[in-house]
Formats: structure tokens, C-alpha cells, sequence
């Protein structure tokens, strides 16, 4: 799948990735699917992990509750969860396969000594491991 992130959207991630610095940040984006996906908003939530947040993540039901309330109420589509890697590359986790579901995109943003450094999105496959998507409109990087 391709995906087309508005520069406002991404802007929100990478900002959520550094302030969240040196803990992981994770949050929701919306869109729309076409041919492609199109990223248009992304929203913050809460990293609810208990203990170390330096290399875990979690969002609550109430949050994902919220999310599917949030895309109806402005007639997106809830595409995806974003979340980032302080000082590792935006590469998936054996943990972050395990959490992942079929449909979502999963945006993983690298933040090096807090500052984003390069980011990646990826797909559950049919065949149980995740594929890279495509990201146009941007170098992925700073």
C-alpha cells in the first residue's frame, strides 16, 4: 500500500516523537483510502504503558474507543497507529508484530538524541509478518 501523509499530519507525529522523548510517543491517524491512503490528521494519545515507556508503547481501550468515535464524527477513516523509537531505528519490534492487526498502517517514527530522525510505515501481511508501505511525498527523513 502507498501512503500520502499531509504535511500537518506529519508534522503532529514528529512533534508528539520528540516531546514524548526519551519515552516512546504513540497516537492515531485518519484518512482516507482510495488508490492509496491518505493521511489527512493525526491525533496524540497517552502512552498508558505501565513501567518502562523507553521501549513500549500502549493505548487504551477507551482511547481506541475514542479513535473509532473521532473517525465518524469527521467522516475519516481511522487508517492507522503511529508510535516512535527513541535512539533505534523506525524498524517493527518482534513486539510491535505481535500487537499489530490486519488493515491498520503502522507508522514508526526514529527519534536520535530527541530529535526525529527518519520514519517508515508497515502493514500486517496475509502471511503474518509486516511489509514495508510506500511513503510518497516526502524523503522520510530529516
Amino acid at each position: 500500500m502507498k501512503l500520502e501523509i499531509a504535511e500537518e499530519a506529519l508534522q503532529t507525529m514528529i512533534k508528539d516523537a520528540e516531546n514524548a522523548y526519551p519515552d516512546e510517543c504513540c497516537g492515531f491517524f485518519y484518512g482516507k483510502e482510495k488508490d492509496h491512503r491518505f493521511i489527512a490528521v493525526a491525533v496524540p494519545v497517552l502512552n498508558s504503558k505501565e513501567g518502562d515507556k523507553r521501549r513500549r508503547f500502549e493505548i487504551s481501550p477507551e482511547d481506541y474507543l475514542k479513535a473509532e468515535r473521532y473517525a465518524l464524527a469527521h467522516d475519516l477513516q481511522l487508517l492507522g497507529v503511529y508510535h516512535s523509537h527513541p535512539d533505534h531505528p523506525a524498524r517493527p519490534s518482534e513486539h510491535d508484530l505481535k500487537q499489530a492487526v490486519p488493515y491498520f498502517s503502522y507508522i514508526i517514527l526514529s527519534v536520535q538524541q530527541g530529535k526525529a530522525a527518519h520514519w517508515t510505515s508497515w502493514q500486517l501481511a496475509e502471511h503474518g509478518a509486516f511489509e514495508e508501505e510506500t511513503i510518497q511525498g516526502n524523503n522520510n527523513k530529516y
